[in-house]
């Protein structure tokens, strides 16, 4: 079986490693790679060339949902069979959640993942895609 490599991009530097060592406990042969910055994904991306790019979703920049699009459109010209999954808070927006779920719904994004769900779900949502 081939390593599946992740990359993340998360608001929070203590989140995303928390994220990062759960998916490793989690998920047997995975390789996480956070990323620096958004300015960088993209970069991460290219140079990692993962099978799952995970980017939460904020109602700020640089983390809004436009500026997510943006980055998803850079990574799937070089990168197409890359799986794209957006993490969103659902309690905080409703408008970004619902922009989030119609990206799902139009095939734009192959997942999402609210904030509220469990550890087990969230890792077994990146493994399947």
């Amino acid at each position: 079986m081939k390593m599946k490599k992740i990359v993340l991009d998360i608001h929070s530097a203590i989140h995303a490693h928390n994220m990062e060592r759960m998916l490793m406990q989690e998920l047997d042969d995975c390789r996480v790679f956070v990323s620096e910055s958004t300015d960088s994904t993209a970069e991460w991306c290219e140079t990692h060339k993962p099978d799952v790019l995970l980017m939460e979703v904020k109602a700020f920049s640089p983390w809004m949902f436009s500026e997510r699009m943006a980055i998803r459109d850079r990574i799937k010209q070089s990168l197409a069979d890359c799986r794209i999954i957006l993490f969103v808070d659902d309690e905080s927006d409703n408008d970004l959640t619902e922009s989030v779920r119609q990206a799902k719904r139009s095939g734009l994004i192959d997942a999402f993942l609210f904030g509220s769900v469990s550890e087990n779900y969230f890792a077994s949502v990146i493994d399947s895609v």
